[in-house]
């Protein structure tokens, strides 16, 4: 049986040389995610059927940009609105407390979802099209975000039989009995083996939102198994017919996954005219 190490969550700390910083891992998580997303991504604009749609790497940077927004915001949002609506409605300054912790995934996909529209719009591109490039570019976002909930110890799994031989002790917990380490299992699952998947799905040209109809039923089925072994928020528990909030709220991800992917079959981007090219800026 294995204990948490117990991370100091300031990776560095320049306080101690008179500079009022203190740089936490979750941080270096998130930058580590928004660099992979622009090289992946800058990879996947160089395949044939998105560089002969104009798609060049200030296209990507841009994407970022827009991505970084909906994530922070929809993912405060949907935190606020999912899971503490009451609380947030009785102190609303709270809100703007971000540094108390408080993201949640399916709010921060609905704002992705919101920025890439914007983006597509913008740039006068499909929707799909946006969504299809960056979909299988996510995951390994996903991945470095659930390394740093392990590293600062949080959103740690139900409790475990102590034979299993990676059961971990969270002493964050305020419960001595092992639980699994979900956060590792989520890393696993919803990152290292849905990227593998989608990045080796999305290399051949695909109908028409059907990689983003993969990556939706993807997530949402490797989601919704982890969450057996997630300890529910303890402000919820477990909800209607036994499942986690997690878990409802990816029954809709995973219906909306299957229709696009059914939908899109036999469509193809060059269905819809193509954005006018531009000279990409040194």
């Amino acid at each position: 049986m294995l204990v948490h190490p117990q991370f100091d969550p300031i990776a560095l700390d320049l306080s101690k040389i008179g500079i009022p910083i203190a740089v936490h891992w979750y941080g270096i998580t998130y930058l580590v995610g928004f660099g992979l997303f622009l090289f992946l991504a800058a990879r996947r604009a160089r395949l044939p059927q998105f560089a002969s749609r104009g798609w060049t790497r200030r296209d990507i940077e841009d994407l970022l940009f827009y991505g970084v927004l909906g994530t922070v915001i929809g993912g405060r949002l949907g935190y606020i609105l999912f899971y503490k609506p009451g609380f947030y409605a009785a102190h609303p300054l709270e809100m703007l407390a971000v540094w108390k912790g408080g993201m949640a995934f399916h709010g921060g996909l609905l704002g992705v979802i919101a920025a890439m529209a914007v983006f597509a719009r913008t740039r006068r591109r499909p929707f799909l099209e946006v969504t299809d490039l960056v979909a299988p570019c996510v995951p390994t976002g996903f991945a470095a975000g659930r390394i740093g909930n392990f590293i600062n110890g949080e959103l740690w799994g139900r409790f475990a039989d102590p034979t299993l031989p990676w059961a971990m002790v969270f002493p964050q917990s305020g419960s001595p009995l092992p639980r699994h380490p979900s956060q590792l299992y989520q890393f696993a699952l919803e990152g290292l083996l849905l990227f593998a998947v989608l990045w080796i799905y999305g290399k051949k040209a695909r109908g028409l939102g059907q990689v983003s109809g993969a990556f939706l039923v993807g997530y949402g089925v490797l989601r919704f198994v982890a969450e057996f072994f997630r300890e529910p928020d303890s402000f919820l528990g477990l909800l209607a017919l036994g499942m986690s909030m997690g878990q409802w709220l990816c029954v809709p991800m995973i219906a909306a996954g299957v229709a696009l992917w059914v939908w899109g079959r036999g469509r193809a981007s060059g269905d819809v005219p193509a954005a006018p090219l531009r000279a990409e800026k040194a």
